[in-house]
């Protein structure tokens, strides 16, 4: 029934896709959850979220072949480098297939090589090709926005009911919305409301209530522009109340990270507001010292959760530093590969207790309350050492250049945005209008980086999509910006080196 179910959607999508490329991209977006939606095609196994992806590509692909837009048919490739992060994209999916090699190329390792991989950057060639016209671009903002709406009332039904829980979650006072545990709920979700945080503020400032003449009625007031600031402003608060109630702390303190980002750089009131409420929290935290040493333990990763992830750590390091360095333990390998060095507990320290070292090596009592069986995670929580593991080496310095790159790219956008000067013939500054929109993007890959630091936001297949949509956006944002650029350069040009300022 479910696999008679998925095969009509499919073919109702693969139509759609066919009609309008861009809104079978936007219900990816949408949809991102569904790769829980699982089922077997002969003897593959496969999900929901996979099989739109690869429908959605083949159509494309298609499409643009009789079109003749693909590199094959420019014998410069010109169309290859107009991809942002090419070159990158192509050492990414070589070091992945080196390490489903490290593997030993098994059915886990390949999977892994095509579901967070190959597929997100098939996903991520469409979207570049799809919206690099600015008018049909909203739709992704709205795609982000639906899913983040659905999940976080989800989330919501779920703490005011307690209905929809996992079984293995249900009395824990956690939310975990559409997904099987509640840091996936805030993995997700962070960056989407840093990206809509951005959005919001883009669609208020570019927001212009129609004045109603004596023939208007009510509904003419909340015209179009109003909708989108509402629906959009809803969405961005029930999803922090959604990772405030799954208690996704690494999600919280990503958020918090990157909102103190976004408003010292978005301009002077922002900045202003910024330092009132971070020295308001200064003051609160000294007048409740218990606050403050909760605050210290948790940095200090002295707390249960904390001292979990140092045991990972330490495995893993163990692991890497064994022979395994250079490969690491290759794709989907993990577990094995660190099963050797794993503990099977480690005694839960109370850093408040001078006494504790005595009494878990002389009390049995004490030492069986303290305390804490640990399992071999899928990943050892940290964005570094997940990549280190999966990818090797190469592949760890690979994403810190492609964060980093990122990161720079966003920057240099939004300082650029609104301004205009030509200076020895050379254009350095642009005019570019969209700076809230990169902020947001910027601040998103903020959140994932933090949130990283203790978990691992990568390696899902939602989180994979969503990261590739990110470099998506801000690549098509700085193709933009280019040729805004050369349309400068050439205005330039056409007057005789006549300088604007």
């Amino acid at each position: 029934m479910l696999l008679a179910l998925v095969t009509l959607f499919i073919f109702l999508f693969a139509w759609l896709a066919w009609k309008r490329l861009d809104w079978a991209e936007a219900l990816v977006i949408t949809a991102l959850p569904a790769y829980q939606i699982r089922f077997n095609i002969l003897f593959l196994p496969s999900n929901l979220l996979e099989a739109m992806i690869i429908v959605l590509f083949s159509v494309w692909l298609v499409k643009s072949w009789r079109a003749r837009e693909l590199p094959l048919f420019n014998k410069h490739l010109s169309n290859v480098r107009h991809y942002p992060i090419y070159v990158e994209i192509i050492l990414l999916l070589a070091i992945a297939f080196v390490s489903a090699g490290v593997s030993g190329f098994s059915n886990a390792s390949l999977g892994i090589l095509k579901a967070y991989f190959m597929e997100p950057i098939m996903f991520f060639i469409v979207l570049v090709n799809i919206f690099k016209a600015k008018e049909n671009r909203e739709i992704i903002f709205w795609a982000l926005s639906v899913s983040a709406l659905v999940v976080s009332i989800v989330a919501i039904y779920q703490r005011l009911t307690g209905g929809l829980l996992p079984l293995a979650w249900q009395g824990s006072g956690r939310v975990t919305g559409v997904f099987a545990y509640p840091n996936a709920l805030g993995l997700y979700l962070g960056p989407i409301i840093i990206i809509l945080f951005g959005w919001i503020i883009y669609l208020a400032k570019n927001f212009q209530l129609a004045i109603p003449s004596t023939r208007d009625n009510f509904q003419t007031i909340f015209n179009a522009k109003i909708f989108n600031v509402m629906f959009v402003g809803a969405t961005f608060v029930l999803s922090i109340l959604a990772i405030y109630f799954a208690h996704s702390q690494g999600a919280i303190v990503g958020l918090a990270a990157a909102l103190i980002v976004f408003g010292i750089l978005y301009n002077l009131r922002m900045r202003l507001l910024v330092t009132i409420a971070l020295a308001a929290a200064v003051v609160i935290l000294v007048l409740n010292p218990t606050w403050l040493a909760r605050l210290q333990s948790k940095i200090m990763l002295r707390d249960l959760d904390g001292q979990i992830r140092r045991q990972q750590w330490t495995e893993t390091k163990k692991m890497l530093t064994d022979g395994k360095l250079l490969f690491g333990a290759g794709l989907a390998n993990y577990q094995t590969a660190v099963a050797p060095y794993h503990q099977a507990g480690i005694f839960v320290k109370d850093y408040n207790d001078p006494d504790f070292q005595r009494k878990a090596v002389f009390n049995a009592d004490y030492r069986r309350k303290v305390w804490q069986p640990l399992e071999i995670y899928l990943y050892p929580h940290n964005i570094l050492l997940n990549f280190w593991v999966e990818l090797g080496f190469a592949g760890v310095l690979l994403f810190i250049w492609i964060i980093g790159k990122y990161l720079v790219t966003s920057y240099q956008l939004q300082v650029t945005s609104n301004k205009r000067q030509v200076t020895n013939n050379k254009l350095q500054i642009i005019n570019y209008e969209n700076r809230e929109i990169i902020l947001g993007l910027m601040c998103a890959m903020i959140v994932v980086a933090v949130h990283g630091l203790v978990d691992a936001p990568y390696f899902k297949n939602d989180l994979a999509v969503l990261f590739w949509v990110m470099i998506g956006m801000t690549g098509i944002l700085q193709l933009e910006a280019n040729r805004l650029a050369e349309a400068e350069k050439l205005k330039l040009k056409n007057r005789k080196g006549r300088i604007v300022v």
